[in-house]
Formats: C-alpha cells, structure tokens, sequence
C-alpha cells in the first residue's frame, strides 16, 4: 500500500530571522495531503470477468477494483465486456503498486484459455460471483 507522505506544519521564522527561506505554501499542503488520500484509497488489481461459468473470459487490471466491476456489470462503458455480456466477477487479485499489476495482467493475457480457467478454478471452483464480497 502506499505510504503516506509525511506532512508537518511549516515552522514560522522567529522575528528578525531573514534565513528562513519561504516556507511551504497551505495550498500546496493541502494538496499534498489530498493526492494522499486518493492514492491510499486505490487498490491496484487484476481481475478475470466471465459471461457464464466456463463462458467467454475478459482480463483487465484497475486501481478501483468495485467500480470497474459494477461498470462491466451495468455495461456502463462500450466494448468487449459488454458485447458478450461478461457480467460475473470470478477472479481478481490486488497488488501493492500498479506497476506489478499491469505485468500479472500481460501475463495473464499471454497465457491460454486453459491457464486462465485454471485460475478461476483454483480460488473459485463454484464460479461464484466475487463482486458482492467487495469492500
């Protein structure tokens, strides 16, 4: 996960003290604290969609693993998901930073079919839909 920045108040120059350069402006720390948030709240993932149980197999990766799962469901975004109607959340895995989940996700893909069901067969024998059991 990443880490958070460290962020201290900006110390003021006592009076008189022209070597205090200029501090750190309030905006920019606030700034800084927000791009903390939001990368603290993403979760890098790679995830498998299916239209059925053995049917036909989407892999993508995301840092918003419950949100690109309801887009694919609610066929909100055009495209190969929604075209052959790959609706079930059946295998996914989350990652520390982005970077690691996009080489797992060109692994996968380069991989056959068979590789793939192998995956979901192991964590998800039943094919059960894991979207619900998202945080």
């Amino acid at each position: 996960m990443p880490t958070a920045l460290a962020l201290s108040e900006p110390s003021l120059p006592a009076a008189g003290d022209a070597t205090q350069s200029h501090a750190p402006r309030p905006g920019l720390l606030r700034l800084r604290l927000a791009m903390t948030e939001e990368s603290e709240m993403r979760q890098p993932a790679v995830y498998i969609m299916a239209s059925q149980r053995n049917g036909t197999l989407y892999t993508g990766v995301t840092s918003d693993l419950p949100r690109r799962a309801y887009e694919h469901r609610e066929g909100l975004i055009p495209g190969f998901t929604s075209r052959y109607g790959c609706k079930l959340l059946v295998w996914y895995e989350g990652y520390e930073v982005m970077v690691d989940a996009i080489a797992r996700e060109k692994q996968i893909k380069g991989g056959s079919r068979k590789k793939k069901l192998a995956l979901i067969e192991m964590l998800n024998p039943q094919w059960h839909d894991l979207y619900e059991r998202l945080e």
